[in-house]
């Protein structure tokens, strides 16, 4: 099991917990390694270099697999070199700015940043990035103009913000959760287009912002590498299948603020697609590559 990112992080948490759960339903060991590096980009060509024989899975996210290939040259090209078993659910992001700050729901927020165009600032995790193209669809939906200030990480960016640096964030549960709970931050509402269970109480963007079709979630998913016999693919898809079914998975899934709901083969295919086309021509009108 390939994890494209360093210990500690979500998508190697998740690898782990799908990682044991396979050594213990398929009766061999599957070693997580973690292979950290240009934005996940070295553990997923690793993946996509290797024979297709289903013993070399990936831990895959949505930054080297849905942004990665948008904006800047991959080693790898994910239709052509990559298999998908299946997408293990959906990640809400949230809207947060400060507890002061002057406006008290997401449409008051939105109008005030339409009234002072280029005077609010937001923070992302890195150019590219999930929360920056998160946030950046969710201004061009908006029709405001910010600008973006981003770290390297999404530590350094929630510290900038609780530090006052920057006014606004689109960021997920698992990074910004505990400061919600502790009123660091306050949030205006989530990404996805229906409510989430793990976020009781806050309504979609959507509707909130009034952004009709404002409806992504990060996700998490194992693929493995293209050409793997389909009896393969189709073992592995069952076996995580049953673990996200048992209630001691999806309170594992949901602590790291994911809604699970997989998506096989297919129609994970047909979710990465829509992706692509989706910020393919966002990150075009804009300019962004990332760094």
């Amino acid at each position: 099991m390939v994890i494209p990112w360093p210990p500690g992080q979500a998508t190697d948490i998740i690898g782990r917990i799908i990682a044991q759960h396979l050594s213990a339903r398929l009766g061999q060991t599957v070693v997580p390694e973690n292979r950290p590096g240009a934005g996940g980009m070295i553990g997923t060509d690793a993946v996509a270099k290797a024979a297709p024989d289903g013993y070399t899975l990936l831990s895959a996210s949505i930054g080297p697999i849905t942004f990665g290939p948008l904006v800047q040259r991959t080693p790898y090209d994910v239709a052509r070199d990559l298999a998908p078993v299946c997408s293990f659910g959906i990640a809400p992001y949230m809207l947060l700015v400060k507890p002061d700050f002057p406006a008290a729901d997401a449409r008051a927020f939105v109008a005030l940043l339409k009234r002072n165009p280029g005077k609010y600032t937001f923070a992302s995790s890195g150019i590219g990035g999930a929360q920056h193209l998160l946030t950046a669809l969710f201004n061009a939906r908006a029709g405001v103009d910010a600008l973006h200030v981003p770290f390297q990480g999404s530590g350094p960016a929630m510290a900038a913000f609780l530090g006052g640096s920057v006014d606004y964030a689109i960021e997920t549960p698992a990074a910004a959760g505990a400061l919600v709970r502790q009123g660091s931050l306050r949030p205006l509402g989530i990404s996805t287009a229906r409510p989430s269970p793990l976020l009781p109480g806050l309504e979609p963007l959507a509707s909130a912002a009034d952004l009709p079709g404002y409806d992504i979630g990060g996700w998490n998913g194992l693929m493995t590498t293209a050409g793997t016999p389909a009896p393969i693919i189709d073992r592995l898809l069952a076996e995580v299948t049953d673990g996200l079914a048992t209630p001691e998975l999806r309170e594992r899934f949901a602590a790291l603020g994911m809604e699970v709901g997989v998506l096989g083969p297919e129609a994970f295919r047909t979710m990465l697609r829509a992706q692509w086309e989706l910020f393919g021509g966002l990150i075009r009108q804009l300019g962004i590559r990332a760094e």
